[in-house]
């Protein structure tokens, strides 16, 4: 499938892994593959930044969408998670509490791993790209049909994020645009 991937397509999902990587998340999720889109000069980038989308803003949405809503929880059960870290490191050591970062072994060699797994919806997503350029009649895979597939899923964090940031966008409305931009490019 990554063949058909023009190369604003397969630079925009190395962006979402990086986006992933930089929020210290452990997956690419669909929110993920939505900021790698904005990261890349596209025609998927340029319609999100025509209605109204913002990497920034986007990012701060995706951090607070995957941000752990547990410490709430355990404060209303009288534990402070900042005390906790600090007796932690007290007894541990400096960082003690922080993720460590995977590590794969190569030749015996223990190597820091920079892979991160694709969820469930960052991989739908990319699959539903497919489909979308098959039905469009392309035969590549643009950044356009990555938004598309975005759009398509309502339900999604990816979508969820455009709302909460104010951008009013659906795949119907996304699909004229592309199509406007192809013909404009042609």
């Amino acid at each position: 499938m990554f063949e058909r991937f023009t190369q604003a397509a397969r630079a925009s999902v190395i962006a979402a892994q990086d986006e992933a990587r930089t929020l210290e998340h452990g997956h690419v999720g669909a929110e993920h593959v939505l900021l790698g889109i904005l990261a890349t000069p596209s025609v998927g980038e340029r319609i999100l930044t025509r209605s109204g989308a913002d990497l920034t803003v986007l990012r701060d949405f995706v951090a607070q969408k995957n941000a752990p809503g547990d410490a709430e929880a355990l404060k209303s059960l009288g534990i402070d998670l900042d005390e906790v870290r600090r007796r932690a490191e007290a007894l541990f050591g400096a960082g003690a509490l922080d993720r460590k970062p995977r590590r794969r072994r190569l030749f015996g060699l223990s190597l820091p791993s920079s892979h991160i797994p694709f969820q469930r919806s960052g991989k739908r997503v990319l699959e539903d790209s497919l489909k979308i350029a098959l039905s469009l009649r392309h035969n590549y895979i643009g950044t356009e049909h990555i938004l598309l597939a975005i759009l398509g899923r309502p339900e999604s964090t990816a979508v969820a994020v455009l709302r909460a940031a104010g951008v009013a966008l659906d795949q119907e409305t996304a699909t004229e645009l592309v199509l406007t931009e192809i013909r404009r490019s042609a």
